[in-house]
C-alpha cells in the first residue's frame, strides 16, 4: 500500500526522523489556517501518489496565510497524471543549502535489503540512476542484522556525504530502518534529505509502501488506506479478505492460485484478439480453498462491476478437490440468487486436475443456463472472450 506523503511524513515524526512542521487539509480555508498557525512562509504540495507534483504546478512556496490560501485554491481539484488533487499538505518552507537522496528498499531478487543513497538529490533518481551510476550507492542490508549505527556510518561514507552532516544522516538512517521495520514496510525513501543552511538535516518529502500482507499486524494501518483513490470495488473485495485486482477488460477472471490466474490472463487476452480485442477485467485468486461462501463472494465481486460482459472460472484441483470446488460453484449461485443477486451474466467454467470428473458432473447436473463447461482453458478462454464480444456488441 502506497502512501501519500503526508502520512509517509506522519510515520517518520512517530520513529523521530526529523522533519519541517505541518498539517494536511481539504480546503483553502484550512491551508490558511495552518499557514497563520505555522507563521512564515510555507510550502503547499499536492497530495497524489505520482511524481512529477513540481513540474505539473502542484507546489508552491506561500508567503503569508492569504497567499497559502490563494495556492491552494488553485492546487485543490488540479488534475496531475490523471490523478485529482483533494489534498494538500501545508509545511514550514525550509531554506536548503543542498539536496540528497536516502532509502530502503525490500529487494526480492536477493531475498534482502537494499540500502540506497546518494549526494545527489532532489531529482529523480532513476535519471541519476541511469547518467551517474557511480553517483548512487548500493548497499545490501541483511535483514536479520538490521542497519547499526556502524553499518549506517559506512553507507554514508561510501556515498561521500559531507563530513560535517555524516553523524545525522547515519542516525537518520537508524531512524528509517527502524521506521521500514517497525511498519512492516517494503519501501522507505526520502528525496530530497536536505542539508539547511545552519548545518540542520531533514526529511523534507517521502515516500513509504507499506506491506498489506501484515495489516493484521498494525491495526491503525486501516486508517491509511485511501479510499477516494481506490476502485471501489477493490475495497469491497479487500473487506471479503479476496486476492482482487481491477482492471480495464470485459472479462471477469476467477481462479485458484496466483500463478494460474496470471496464466488465465494471458490466454484470455491471446483469445481476445480474434474477437476485436477482448481483455480480462481483473484479477481474482479465491485460493486454495474454493468454498461456496467464498466463490459466492469471488462471483458476486466480479459480476458487480459493469464492465464485465460474461466470467471465466479457471480451476485446478489441488488440495481442494474440483468435487468441492464445483459444490462451491452451485452453492455460490443459490446463494446469489437469495441475496437477491440473481446472476444475469455467462459464467464459462474450465476444471481440471484433483477428481475433476466429479466436479465436471456436479455443474453438468445442476444444469444452469448460465453455467457452460469447457474441457481445456484455451478453448474455455476463447468461449468467454466471444460470449463477453456478443454481449458488447449487443447492447
Amino acid at each position: 500500500m502506497d502512501l501519500y506523503e503526508y502520512q509517509a511524513r506522519d510515520l517518520f515524526t512517530k520513529h523521530q526522523v526529523p522533519t519541517t512542521s505541518g498539517a494536511v487539509c481539504t480546503t483553502a480555508d484550512e491551508a490558511e489556517a495552518i499557514a497563520q498557525q505555522i507563521g512564515g512562509p510555507v510550502v503547499v504540495k499536492a497530495q497524489v501518489k505520482t511524481g512529477g507534483r513540481g513540474k505539473a504546478g502542484g507546489v508552491k512556496l506561500a508567503e503569508d496565510p492569504a497567499d497559502a490560501r490563494a495556492k491552494a485554491d488553485a492546487i485543490l481539484g488540479m488534475d496531475i497524471k490523471g490523478h485529482t488533487v483533494h489534498r494538500v499538505l501545508v509545511a514550514e518552507a525550509s531554506d536548503i543549502a543542498e539536496e540528497y537522496y536516502v532509502s530502503f528498499l525490500l529487494d526480492r531478487t536477493n531475498r534482502s535489503f537494499l540500502a540506497m543513497a546518494s549526494v545527489e538529490g532532489g531529482v529523480d533518481i532513476e535519471e541519476v540512476a541511469a547518467t551517474k551510476p557511480e553517483a548512487l550507492v548500493r548497499m545490501r542490508v541483511d535483514a536479520l542484522e538490521g542497519v547499526s549505527p556502524a553499518l549506517a556510518r559506512e553507507i554514508t561514507d561510501a556515498a561521500d556525504f559531507p563530513e560535517p552532516i555524516r553523524a545525522q544522516v547515519a542516525d537518520i538512517l537508524v531512524d528509517l530502518w527502524r521506521t521500514l521495520t517497525e511498519e512492516d514496510a517494503t519501501l522507505v525513501e526520502v528525496n530530497p534529505l536536505v542539508q539547511t543552511p545552519d548545518g540542520t538535516v531533514l526529511a523534507l518529502d517521502g515516500k513509504v509502501t507499506l506491506d498489506g500482507n501484515a495489516m493484521f499486524r498494525h491495526p491503525d494501518h486501516e486508517a491509511l488506506i485511501d479510499t477516494e483513490g481506490t476502485d471501489p470495488i477493490e475495497l469491497r473485495a479487500g473487506e471479503l479478505d479476496l486476492n482482487y485486482v481491477k482492471l480495464d477488460g470485459s472479462v471477469g477472471i476467477i481462479g485458484n492460485g496466483a500463478g494460474l490466474v496470471m496464466s488465465t490472463l494471458d490466454v484470455v487476452a491471446y483469445a481476445g484478439e480474434e474477437f476485436g480485442g477482448v481483455l480480462p477485467a481483473n484479477f481474482l485468486d479465491i485460493g486454495g480453498g474454493a468454498s461456496a461462501e467464498v466463490m459466492a463472494n469471488g462471483l458476486d465481486i466480479v459480476l458487480g462491476d459493469p464492465g464485465v460482459e460474461a466470467v471465466f472460472v479457471n480451476v485446478f484441483g489441488g488440495i481442494t478437490a474440483c468435487d468441492a470446488v464445483a459444490n462451491g460453484i452451485v452453492q455460490a449461485m443459490t446463494m446469489l440468487a437469495e441475496r437477491g443477486e440473481a446472476v444475469t451474466k455467462p459464467i464459462v467454467c474450465r476444471i481440471d486436475g484433483n477428481n475433476a470428473e466429479e466436479g465436471r458432473r456436479i455443474l453438468q447436473e445442476a444444469e444452469h443456463d448460465l453455467i457452460e463447461l469447457v474441457e481445456t482453458m484455451d478453448d474455455a478462454a476463447r468461449r468467454v472472450a466471444e460470449l463477453a464480444a456478443a454481449r458488447s456488441a449487443g447492447k
